[in-house]
C-alpha cells in the first residue's frame, strides 16, 4: 500500500513546512490565500505537489487535495501538526493488520484546551458516536472515497458561512455509503499551539451553527442531539449562557437549515 498526506493550509511555503510538520511520507499541500500556482518538489526522497490557490475556505481546500490524490491510503492533515517519524509505517501497517477496515481515526494530541477527542481502545464508529473526530485524524481508502464521490462540505469550516462541521459530516457520509470505520489507539504526531481560525468563544453564533450542523446530521434527532450534547458538556459549554438560552439558539439554528 501507498500513503498520500492531504496538508491543508494557509500562505505556507511548501518545503518550509514540509520541516516545520516533518513529513516523511509523499504528499499534496494546498496552501490558500496567495497566488494560484503549481509545483512539484521532492522532500527527503518523498514527492510533493504544492497547490497555491487565492480562494479560501477549508472544505474547497481538502477537495482540492482530495481530487488529485492517487496513493491508496490519504491521511488528512492541517498545517499545526507535527508528525512522529514513523507515522507512514503506523498508518499503513495499521491497515494491514485491519483488513476489517475502510477508513481509521487515529489519535494526534491537541494543544492544550483543545482535547476534544481521544482513544485508547479499538472499536467501530457508528453514526451516533462519530461526532469528536476531528480531519486530522482521518486516515482512509481512497478508491472508496473517489468511488462514491464523497467530498468536503464547502458551508462549514474554516473561511465558510457555518464555523465547523465539515469532518463530521464527511465522516457522516463515509458511513451512510457503507464504509466500516474504527478508531484505533495509535498516536501519529502532535498538535501546535495556535489561535483557531474559527472558535471565538461559546457564543451566539456558535450555538446557531452548532443548529444548522446538527439537522444536516441527525435530522428529524437534532433537538434530541442538541439536549444530549448540552447536558453531557454543560459544565464548559454554558458558563455565560443557560442551558435553556443556549439550546434556543441552537434550535434557531436547526430551524434555518430546514428552511
Amino acid at each position: 500500500m501507498t500513503l498520500q498526506l492531504l496538508v491543508a493550509a494557509v500562505q505556507k511555503e511548501p518545503l518550509e513546512l514540509a520541516k516545520e510538520m516533518n513529513i516523511g511520507s509523499d504528499a499534496i499541500i494546498v496552501s490558500q490565500g496567495g497566488e494560484n500556482g503549481y509545483r512539484e518538489l521532492e522532500y527527503n526522497g518523498h514527492s510533493l505537489r504544492y497547490f497555491a490557490m487565492a480562494d479560501k475556505g477549508v472544505g474547497l481546500n481538502r477537495n482540492t487535495a482530495l481530487l488529485h490524490a492517487t496513493a491508496d491510503i490519504i491521511l488528512f492533515a492541517d498545517e499545526d501538526i507535527v508528525y512522529c517519524d514513523d507515522y507512514r509505517d503506523k498508518v499503513l501497517a495499521a491497515f494491514a493488520e485491519h483488513p476489517e477496515a475502510d477508513m481509521l481515526l487515529f489519535n494526534v494530541q491537541a494543544s492544550e484546551g483543545r482535547e476534544t477527542y481521544h482513544t485508547s481502545e479499538y472499536g467501530r464508529v457508528h453514526w451516533y458516536n462519530s461526532g469528536r473526530y476531528p480531519t486530522y485524524s482521518f486516515a482512509v481508502k481512497r478508491r472508496l472515497v473517489h468511488k462514491h464521490n464523497i467530498t468536503f462540505s464547502l458551508l462549514f469550516g474554516g473561511g465558510a458561512k457555518y464555523s465547523n462541521g465539515e469532518d463530521s459530516l464527511f465522516l457522516r457520509d463515509c458511513l451512510k455509503c457503507g464504509m466500516k470505520v474504527y478508531r484505533i489507539p495509535v498516536l501519529l504526531g502532535k498538535e501546535t499551539a495556535r489561535e483557531s481560525t474559527w472558535f471565538k468563544g461559546y457564543n451566539e453564533k456558535f450555538f446557531f451553527d452548532r443548529g444548522v450542523l446538527y439537522h444536516h446530521l441527525y435530522g428529524s434527532l437534532a433537538k434530541v442531539m442538541a439536549v444530549r450534547w448540552l447536558l453531557k458538556h454543560k459544565g464548559e459549554l454554558c458558563k455565560e449562557k443557560s442551558v435553556k438560552e443556549a439550546y434556543g439558539i441552537v434550535c434557531k439554528g436547526i430551524k434555518e437549515a430546514k428552511q
